[in-house]
């Protein structure tokens, strides 16, 4: 019995376009991702332009080329200082708790079962939610008189200030990260979870290993590079932290929870000195490289390791 080969699909216009049409069409395939480079890199370059200037909203006019001055403006206050160590002890802190949350929270959900798929999808809920609308209603929340918070904790004796007492409005804004994007972690930690080969657990569990041998000696190696991959985003998320502290708190109460980026729009958006703005932001983009670089060093290492490489 013979087979009949079915024919195979031509482009019947391909001998009839012209050669300068089928030569450009490659070209004409990269214009979106051209004008959507250019659409991301402007800005940058006007805003790193900006922080080699003095340009001001109110005196435009007077804008002239000043080099370093805002840069050395910027490290001569003591209050530069005080803000990028706020946002370091803000990201470190906020990834931290979120990176142990998330763990915990995937190994809860890692056996299939009606109950984990149903939190599972529950876990998506805080995800949905912009940050800015999750801000706004833990503030609701953490009202002092009428708040929700300080009548469930009012039987315990605790009735935190929250957003209105330096020693508690860096960790109202740790507490409102928490919950908005530990979900996040916990989903791509379940993902890699499930994605680990059974074969060496399956032999573990007939040596009769415990969970904790199990855990330390098979799971947390094999599950390292996407830990560091959830820190990587949540890491270099934290540092450019803003929409939950502007909604909170705006930097307060005083400078307690001044972040790099709240600085920025302070300079920028209120004080109409958009170079002195453009100045922080550029500094804090220098700080998320580094950090970026070195944890992708790390993530590359990891994966070396779990290959057996």
């Amino acid at each position: 019995m013979s087979s009949v080969s079915a024919p195979i699909a031509r482009d019947s216009h391909a001998g009839t376009l012209p050669v300068w049409r089928r030569s450009a069409r490659p070209y004409l395939l990269v214009l979106p991702a051209i004008a959507l480079t250019i659409g991301i890199l402007y800005p940058f370059v006007l805003g790193a332009m900006y922080a080699f200037q003095n340009y001001r909203a109110n005196r435009p006019d007077s804008t002239r080329w000043i080099g370093l001055e805002n840069f050395q403006n910027i490290f001569s206050d003591p209050e530069f200082f005080q803000t990028a160590l706020l946002t370091a002890q803000f990201a470190v802190a906020a990834t931290v708790v979120e990176t142990l949350l998330g763990i915990s929270v995937a190994l809860l959900l890692a056996r299939s079962s009606t109950l984990s798929r149903f939190l599972e999808r529950l876990l998506i809920v805080p995800l949905m939610i912009a940050p800015v609308i999750a801000a706004i209603i833990w503030r609701l929340m953490m009202l002092p008189t009428v708040g929700v918070l300080n009548y469930l904790l009012s039987p315990l004796g605790i009735r935190p200030e929250w957003t209105g007492s330096p020693r508690w409005a860096l960790f109202s804004i740790i507490l409102v990260d928490v919950w908005t994007y530990t979900p996040f972690v916990a989903l791509l930690v379940l993902a890699g979870l499930r994605s680990l080969p059974r074969a060496p657990f399956e032999a573990a569990a007939v040596e009769g290993a415990s969970f904790w041998y199990t855990f330390r000696n098979l799971t947390l190696p094999m599950l390292w590079p996407y830990i560091l991959v959830a820190v990587i985003f949540r890491f270099m998320d934290s540092l450019k932290i803003f929409d939950i502290i502007q909604v909170l708190t705006q930097g307060g109460p005083g400078d307690a929870t001044m972040s790099l980026q709240v600085r920025a729009f302070e300079q920028a958006i209120t004080f109409s000195r958009y170079s002195l703005g453009s100045t922080y932001m550029l500094i804090l983009w220098v700080v998320v490289y580094i950090a970026t670089r070195g944890l992708i060093v790390v993530l590359s290492r990891a994966q070396a390791r779990a290959a057996g490489v």
